[in-house]
């Protein structure tokens, strides 16, 4: 199946309260089933918390640290040459970079247990203040990215 044509990307809207672009990407991956207004509630009361244990820092300067700390720099990508699947390391693109870090924050608070948190927004919160510490799940998942990418790096010629 080819690809016919290249696509326009739709641009992210910016969020009202701390008009950022990033925040409304974190709002909308946040997002379940189309509950915005959860997801907004969420995302800023996580940013609340960070605020209330850090006051002396913006909570999106830290935010834009902490996914600066987990966007991953090489990944993998399956080629397929004479019958065989290669993992060839790949450099990965700027806007990937933020997708990959942001779905991976997220997806890290929503694994963490419930015995220390009892809400989403202190998971998300506990997750982006050990992102800013390079700990934390989303941290170990770049961290596993760069480990496969490098254990690859016997095919990376060829790359496309």
């Amino acid at each position: 199946m080819s690809r016919s044509g290249k696509y326009l990307k739709r641009p992210t809207s910016v969020e009202s309260i701390f008009n950022s672009r990033l925040v409304a990407k974190l709002i909308n991956v946040v997002m379940k089933d189309g509950k915005k207004s959860i997801a907004q509630k969420h995302v800023y009361q996580a940013l609340e918390l960070i605020k209330s244990k850090q006051p002396d820092k913006d909570p999106l300067i830290i935010l834009r640290q902490a996914l600066d700390n987990v966007k991953p720099m090489m990944e993998v990508r399956s080629r397929r040459i004479g019958g065989a699947a290669y993992q060839v390391p790949t450099p990965v693109r700027g806007e990937r970079r933020e997708s990959l870090s942001i779905r991976w924050i997220v997806n890290a608070a929503r694994v963490r247990s419930n015995r220390e948190f009892h809400h989403f927004s202190e998971k998300l919160a506990a997750e982006i203040l050990d992102a800013l510490n390079n700990q934390g799940g989303a941290i170990e998942k770049k961290n596993q990215m760069t480990k496969m990418a490098e254990a690859n790096k016997a095919f990376s010629h060829f790359r496309w």
